[in-house]
């Protein structure tokens, strides 16, 4: 038999009963697994609560910002010209294009000259879709460079004609009107281009536009007799052939017309000089 529990005397107060350790575990666990429900069902209000507003939010028609343009692809040719090769220089306008900062240049003595190619690209490329745009130039020590823009998908003239053997005439004519524009243009800037040929005219494919390129035998336009000829010997005048002289408009006007002949008919009309004597 167990022993009596002694009984407590009176006046003291009666002492409590000790908890089993299966009582305080069960009370333990109670209270964790109460915190865990009351924290799941706090997030799940509050979850369901955050989706609803964002369902409402992106029902409502808020003003939603724009999306930005993707750049277009963009090319560019880069020509380079030996410095031994530059014998004329010229003077840039006040508004032409300037050489890249950052760069160790070598100025000219008055600080605005430049070689006459680029000179006479600043005076007729500015906002001209015919010819050929001057987007910057760089004056290194023993080359100077042009950057050039160059459609994304171009052919000369040349292989533009070798490809289709001819041209058929609806597409010859609108080439050549745009060849026209492009040298009035420029001889309304007082330049003359004076190597017209299918080899410095730029066909771009996906617009069909024409632009003249190639201004190193260009020079100014004037109305007395040239002396020195610069450019393709078998586009030349005949003028320069017989006497060594010829004017600016008319050798123009000729290179044109064997440039026409070689979009209509696939070939050159005069392959030596001595066939353009006997043909005059």
């Amino acid at each position: 038999m167990h022993p009596a529990r002694p009984r407590p005397r009176a006046g003291l107060p009666r002492p409590r009963p000790r908890a089993s350790r299966r009582g305080l575990a069960s009370g333990r666990l109670w209270s964790y697994w109460r915190w865990r429900c009351w924290a799941g069902i706090s997030a799940w209000g509050w979850g369901s609560i955050a989706s609803l507003w964002l369902r409402l939010a992106r029902a409502w028609p808020w003003p939603r910002p724009r999306p930005r343009p993707r750049p277009q692809p963009f090319s560019v040719a880069i020509k380079r010209v030996p410095r031994e090769r530059i014998r004329r220089w010229g003077e840039l306008p006040r508004n032409g294009i300037s050489p890249t900062d950052g760069i160790v240049l070598l100025p000219q003595p008055d600080g605005t000259s430049a070689p006459l190619e680029i000179v006479l690209l600043a005076k007729v490329s500015t906002g001209f879709p015919g010819v050929v745009q001057l987007l910057e130039w760089l004056e290194l020590p023993n080359d100077v460079l042009m950057v050039l823009e160059r459609p994304e998908r171009c052919q000369d003239l040349q292989r533009f004609i070798r490809a289709r053997g001819f041209l058929p005439e609806e597409v010859a004519r609108e080439l050549f009107r745009q060849v026209l524009e492009a040298v009035r243009h420029c001889t309304s800037c007082g330049v003359l281009q004076r190597d017209i040929k299918p080899e410095n005219i730029l066909v771009d494919l996906a617009t069909g536009q024409a632009k003249l390129i190639d201004f190193g035998c260009g020079t100014y336009l004037q109305d007395t007799a040239y002396t020195h000829f610069a450019g393709t010997r078998s586009y030349s005048p005949p003028e320069w052939t017989h006497f060594g002289w010829y004017y600016g408009r008319p050798a123009t006007i000729w290179s044109l017309g064997i440039l026409l002949h070689q979009m209509v008919c696939g070939e050159h009309p005069f392959r030596r000089d001595q066939n353009i004597n006997e043909a005059l």
